[in-house]
């Protein structure tokens, strides 16, 4: 593993050390920034993934990075264009729905952490090969979810996942107890239309009940 990857991996896994739970938001208004940056402190979480899908997605990432002691990452990352534009809103690491050549190549180029999207074990052994050690499995729900995982470990013991995609409090800590699971990511905490809203208690309330600290 280069050295740039060996710092990635160090970074994601800081980032990750006491959190499981990686809320995933897609914000359609920078006027929301604060809030519900502050909202999500109060509970403990203080990292966040910022969904490059609408047209204030990198003002949004600039402005909750300036916030606290926040760490904002940057997700939906497709094209080399998509990893410098997060790096320059001021993005700490990356999350990509799946993997090429040339997005593994920029990020590493920058030493910008990437949890790089699999669904296939081929896709798995790619990302391996280059250095890429946590995952994201996508989507893990359609995948076969937590049976998926527990048959992913024997072939790939050093790999750790991200599972996304039909996560929710319900089944978050199924996930969570499997040994080859680093931590959870969805949209359930604050979903979009949420947010769009602004209706804080609702969204303080899901995030009350999701047990996000194992």
């Amino acid at each position: 593993m280069s050295n740039n990857l060996e710092k990635m991996d160090s970074n994601l896994r800081q980032y990750f050390s006491s959190q499981k739970l990686l809320p995933i938001l897609t914000v359609d208004e920078k006027e929301v920034c604060e809030d519900l940056a502050n909202l999500l402190c109060e509970s403990g979480l203080n990292t966040f993934e910022v969904t490059l899908r609408t047209q204030v997605s990198l003002e949004v990432i600039s402005k909750m990075s300036s916030l606290g002691n926040f760490v904002v990452g940057a997700g939906t990352l497709i094209s080399p264009s998509d990893v410098s534009s997060a790096i320059k809103a001021g993005a700490k690491f990356g999350v990509s729905p799946g993997i090429t050549p040339e997005l593994l190549d920029e990020c590493e180029k920058h030493s910008f952490p990437l949890i790089p999207g699999v669904s296939t074990a081929s896709e798995i052994m790619n990302a391996y090969l280059r250095g890429f050690k946590i995952l994201k499995l996508f989507p893990a729900d359609v995948l076969g979810g937590a049976k998926m995982l527990k048959a992913l470990a024997g072939p790939f013991p050093e790999c750790e996942f991200f599972p996304t995609g039909g996560i929710n409090q319900s089944n978050a800590n199924e996930y969570l107890n499997l040994t080859n699971v680093i931590g959870v990511a969805g949209s359930w905490m604050a979903p979009r239309e949420l947010i769009k809203e602004r209706d804080w208690s609702k969204i303080r309330k899901i995030v009350k009940m999701s047990d996000w600290k194992i």
